[in-house]
Parts: structure tokens; C-alpha cells; sequence
């Protein structure tokens, strides 16, 4: 059976990628001067007390010499596949890269950039997961996975700017306009993964939804798509994106998760954001 190897980014915590089967990297958060490790030690609860005293995250992907680990001991008995968040939100497949190459079965391994993050990246990883233990082999996996990333589309609804632009994600002139005119801003992630765009400047969060379904009309989204919605502790606004895609896709798969620490760090307290994608085999 091909192992399939993932990170946190998937919201799964260690233990419950053990529980099935699949073996996750937790990545790490900064704050105050100490370094956790997310799902591990510390909560999104936690991290955003810590955020409410005033500390400053930052965020960073799992250590090159733990993929080194994972690769060989998985890489000594068989193939390996480690699906990893897209390149450019974070430093984590090329440092998965890094690692095939230093590791000592570079061979039996795949490192797949998933342009994408979280929910989609989740849905990604439980569906190579399951062709595994179906005995698929490594080549149709990757397969699976190439189609079925092209179909990607996320969205994200912040409401503290300092946090995307401390990130990277937004211009300091952008996050300063945003957070005095009070605006409600959707980002979109670009199609290659690589960074956040904006995607809508709306007075309201209704506009801002509405902005949502009508990019999602235009790439000819349908009900044979997943949906996720992941939010940093704003089950409230959650709920409301839930309801209002069922208006338009009644019959979708739509599931709701909240982020893990990092992705807090990322994106600030109080976001949210609205994914989907399609299975492709």
C-alpha cells in the first residue's frame, strides 16, 4: 500500500491522521517567544487568548529533519506520497523537496504541491488516502490528484488586516485602507496557488457572499463538488455561508471545520473562508 503523508494544513491533528491511516506534520506557531506545535500544544483557542493580550504569531512549516524521518522510515518498506499546502502560502513543499533529496529512498518518494490549503487539501488527502487502501498504485494517485487540484477554488473573508499583511498576503497601503473604510474584503486564491488576490471590496457581508456565488456560477461549479468552510472561532459567520450555499446547492456536500492555529496566524481572529473542489479519477 502506498503511504500517504499530508500536514496540518489538512486540519487533521497528528493523532487523528493516526486513526486512519495517515501520517500528518503538524506545523508550528511563534508567540511571546515560544514555538508550539499546532493541534499538539496549543489550541485555536488558546492562540487567540494569546492574540487578545496582545501577541504576535507567526507561523511555520514542520522541521526538514522530521520529513527526513518520515520518508525513511515509510520510504525503506514502499512508495510514498506526501501531499503538502500549495508553495507560496508556505515553505512547506519545497522543504518536503528538500528532504526527498537528502532522505535514502528519494525514489519511493512523491511530494504533490496541492495549490491549495485546508479544506480542499483535506479533501485531496482522504481521497488519495482512500485509493491506497484500495491498492491503487502510486502513478494513479498522483493522477487523482493533478485533475482534481485544477478545480480548486478558495475564498477568504478576513477581518483583522494586520495579519494578512504581517503574512505577506496583503499590502500594508491595502490592509490600512481596508481597516479605516471598515470594508468587508474577499480574497481569492490565485489559480496557481501561489498567493492571495484580491477578489471583492463589498459594504457588506450579504455583497460579499453574493460576490462569492457568482465566481463560483462563472467556473461552472455544480453539486459534484465539495464544499468547506473553515472559520477561526466565528461558527456564526460559518453558519450564515453554510445556508447561504445551499440556496444555490441544495444538494452539496458542505462541511465546516474550525482553523487550526496557523491558519489564524494567517489569516487573523473572526475569518473565514469558502473552498470547494472536485474529485477528479
Amino acid at each position: 500500500m502506498v503511504q500517504i503523508i499530508s500536514d496540518s494544513s489538512t486540519l487533521y491533528s497528528k493523532a487523528e491522521g493516526e486513526a486512519i491511516g495517515l501520517e500528518i506534520s503538524p506545523l508550528s506557531i511563534m508567540i511571546n517567544g515560544e514555538n508550539y506545535r499546532e493541534f499538539e500544544t496549543i489550541t485555536s483557542e488558546e492562540l487567540i487568548a494569546k492574540i487578545e493580550k496582545g501577541g504576535i504569531p507567526s507561523s511555520s512549516q514542520p522541521p526538514i529533519g522530521e520529513k527526513i524521518d518520515l520518508y525513511n522510515r515509510y520510504g525503506a518498506n514502499g512508495e510514498v506520497i506526501d501531499i503538502t499546502i500549495a508553495q507560496g502560502l508556505s515553505g512547506t513543499y519545497d522543504t518536503a523537496l528538500s528532504a526527498k533529496e537528502i532522505c535514502d529512498y528519494a525514489a519511493n518518494i512523491t511530494v504533490f504541491n496541492s495549490q491549495t490549503l485546508c479544506g480542499p487539501q483535506r479533501t485531496l488527502t482522504d481521497a488519495a488516502l482512500k485509493m491506497a487502501k484500495e491498492g491503487m498504485s502510486r502513478e494513479a494517485i498522483v493522477k487523482m490528484l493533478e485533475e482534481s487540484a485544477k478545480t480548486d477554488v478558495s475564498f477568504l473573508i478576513p477581518f483583522d488586516f494586520a495579519f494578512l499583511q504581517r503574512g505577506g498576503r496583503l499590502s500594508k497601503a491595502a490592509a490600512g485602507l481596508g481597516g479605516l473604510l471598515k470594508l468587508i474584503v474577499c480574497m481569492r486564491k490565485s489559480d496557481d496557488g501561489k498567493t492571495l488576490e484580491k477578489h471583492s471590496i463589498n459594504r457588506t457581508l450579504k455583497k460579499a457572499f453574493a460576490s462569492i456565488i457568482d465566481e463560483l456560477k462563472k467556473r461552472e461549479v455544480d453539486e459534484t463538488y465539495h464544499f468547506a468552510i473553515s472559520h477561526a472561532i466565528n461558527l456564526e459567520m460559518a453558519d450564515k455561508m453554510k445556508e447561504e450555499l445551499l440556496r444555490h446547492y441544495p444538494k452539496a456536500d458542505i462541511k465546516i471545520y474550525p482553523l487550526s492555529p496557523a491558519f489564524i496566524t494567517q489569516g487573523g481572529p473572526g475569518c473565514c473562508a469558502l473552498q470547494t473542489i472536485k474529485i477528479v479519477k
